[in-house]
């Protein structure tokens, strides 16, 4: 990162704590015309961010990642919202090249074997193609929220993605889990079932599973495995 490009974070960080959510979005898609790019799993979180882009009809592309091993759940809430909000979002897959041969080798249920095979699966049906998403855009939204996790914690809103070598954006960042249901009630916004059922963060199916009560945020995620850090490698934290 030059030193012209810090000092614009830093203008954008100032403007972030400014704005509310949605002026800013509509800024920052004023001031990077078609390079501006949200990433959605269709969790609660990313429901109401991509309310705030199609309710003002920002020319911000909405992508997500279909790894092949996602929830019947998220598939109908995807088609739900494209019912909704008729707009486009265009979908990522694991390039064949690298799958085909990594399950054939490893077996459909690898990830479980080892870390190092779960964070190659991530990386083939996840890291992969959001770089190939992010390819030319200067500006990646995402939902994360600082209790997500302890890792999160301490996140500016605006922050530099050096191994993507991008700006990025979190919009509700500091919203609270009941501010979050708040809102997707107010709006009657379309959402995953699965989180009236116990599941927060929502991946592939066969890595997630609902928490109990006292859990962390995370811990129906790669549940099997001991590491304190669990994160697919979207999303690297200092």
């Amino acid at each position: 990162m030059n030193t012209q490009t810090e000092q614009y974070i830093s203008s954008l960080i100032t403007r972030s704590k400014e704005l509310e959510p949605a002026p800013f979005l509509k800024t920052i898609s004023n001031e990077f015309p078609n390079a501006v790019v949200f990433s959605s799993s269709f969790s609660f979180e990313d429901q109401v961010i991509t309310h705030l882009i199609a309710s003002q009809q920002l020319p911000i592309q909405i992508f997500t990642l279909d790894t092949g091993r996602l929830f019947a759940e998220t598939y109908s809430v995807w088609n739900s919202t494209l019912e909704r909000y008729q707009i486009p979002i265009k979908a990522y897959y694991p390039n064949q090249d690298s799958l085909e041969p990594f399950v054939e080798s490893n077996g459909p249920n690898a990830f479980y074997a080892s870390v190092d095979l779960r964070k190659a699966c991530c990386h083939i049906r996840k890291v992969e193609p959001l770089k190939r998403a992010l390819a030319g855009n200067q500006i990646w939204i995402t939902g994360l929220r600082s209790a997500h996790s302890a890792a999160r914690q301490g996140l500016d809103k605006i922050e530099w993605d050096q191994g993507n070598g991008i700006i990025k954006y979190h919009p509700i960042l500091d919203w609270t889990n009941e501010q979050v249901a708040d809102f997707i009630a107010a709006n009657n916004i379309p959402y995953n079932p699965l989180h009236d059922k116990g599941f927060v963060s929502i991946g592939c199916a066969p890595c997630t599973r609902a928490i109990q009560p006292g859990e962390d945020f995370r811990a129906g995620r790669w549940w099997w495995e001991d590491a304190n850090k669990k994160e697919c490698g979207l999303h690297e934290h200092k």
